[in-house]
């Protein structure tokens, strides 16, 4: 008799086009095997019911620097494996480890050490990849990014790091700088997604660089330009350039304090939840008390300070970063911007695994795919995490 290994019975299944009601879920060595409404006849060595409870793809977050008091740059495995175990508790059942602008040996360390530690991850959220942010910036528009390291695209410098390292999957950049637009088509050639990011580019520099493979921005409104005026003549930015191309994907910090409830709406109005990506862009901070943080490498970082569910710079002149979990954005999008589930659901799985190039694996329920799954209640609040067919978190 055959015996498949997960069995999941009495769940809201969200699938990308409907909630099947009183669903069944059965995985068998990591992968769903079936799903399908009311009860499936087979036997499971492990039966959860999900008591009328949502089931719904892991939650996948492509840029996040760190949580539970750890953060990538401070270059320890421990903190690779503290940081996936911290998210996944959160409902992240994938995500893209993010650095920081800074010097090249501390960046070709991370890389290191994000190879060292993939293998020694067993109870985390699984790592889809390396997101480079930085340091070919704007100056005025590097937000809480250290001015020290913020440079200009080097060609020498670029092709020694993706040398030493082929785990690099995204890198976010300044379009307009000189070189970005050679650097994104370098990047592009080695499957890389080249990112609008930390820029004051308008819109016919957009263009072109969405026509050299920047086809995503980062954090959408942070950061980046938008209308701006030039000897008398007004110039549409990154922001118009997001919304006037159509196929742009773009990720939100809805965290509900970087972007407020009527550009959540305004942006979900415009974008559609099929080029939108929720991310956290949380920092160390996230899962942990208030008070003073530190963003980026413990010992030479930003001091920040977190309070009202945000990191700020100590003068509390700007945000500093977020200290969000997956399972909250889901929610903010559900209870401040009125997206239905089934959309914000989308937002947090296959969008991001289509952005990531990873949606034949993850990013929703379907037979053959990962067993990567969450349980959340009508009041969007977690009950368990599943990766790979086993709970690694529940209440």
């Amino acid at each position: 008799m055959d015996y498949p290994g997960l069995k999941i019975i009495n769940a809201k299944i969200v699938t990308p086009t409907r909630i099947i009601k009183n669903g069944t879920l059965l995985a068998r060595n990591g992968k769903i095997i079936a799903i399908a409404e009311g009860n499936i006849d087979s036997e499971a060595e492990t039966v959860i019911d999900a008591g009328g409870k949502y089931l719904s793809p892991g939650f996948i977050d492509i840029h996040v620097h760190g949580g539970g008091g750890h953060d990538f740059m401070d270059n320890t495995v421990e903190a690779y494996l503290e940081i996936a175990r911290l998210h996944a508790s959160q409902g992240t059942t994938a995500f893209t480890p993010t650095t920081l602008s800074c010097e090249q040996d501390a960046l070709l360390k991370t890389l290191s050490l994000y190879e060292e530690s993939e293998p020694l991850n067993k109870d985390g959220a699984r790592f889809l990849g390396m997101h480079i942010e930085g340091p070919y910036f704007d100056m005025e528009q590097r937000g809480a990014q250290d001015p020290r390291f913020i440079r200009p695209p080097d060609p020498k410098e670029y092709q020694e790091i993706l040398q030493h390292s082929s785990v690099v999957k995204r890198w976010s950049a300044a379009p307009e700088l000189k070189g970005a637009i050679e650097f994104g088509r370098f990047l592009k050639s080695k499957g890389i997604l080249p990112s609008i990011a930390h820029t004051n580019a308008i819109y016919e520099e957009v263009l072109e660089a969405y026509e050299n493979g920047y086809t995503h921005i980062t954090h959408f409104y942070s950061g980046m330009s938008g209308v701006s005026r030039r000897n008398a003549f007004r110039y549409a930015g990154v922001v118009e350039s997001g919304y006037l191309l159509e196929d742009m994907t773009v990720e939100i910090i809805a965290d509900g304090r970087h972007l407020p409830p009527a550009l959540l709406k305004l942006v979900y109005k415009i974008k559609g939840p099929e080029k939108i990506a929720l991310i956290t862009d949380a920092m160390r901070a996230a899962g942990m008390p208030p008070g003073e943080s530190i963003l980026g490498d413990r010992r030479n970082g930003l001091k920040v300070i977190v309070e009202d569910n945000v990191a700020k710079l100590p003068d509390r002149s700007a945000f500093a970063g977020s200290v969000a979990t997956t399972i909250q954005l889901v929610k903010n999008m559900i209870t401040l911007a009125d997206v239905p589930v089934i959309d914000a659901v989308k937002m947090m799985t296959i969008t991001p695994a289509k952005i990531m190039k990873a949606d034949d694996t993850m990013g929703s329920i379907t037979v053959g795919k990962d067993a990567d799954l969450v349980i959340f209640d009508d009041e969007i609040n977690l009950h368990k995490t599943i990766i790979g067919g086993k709970a690694v978190h529940a209440i």
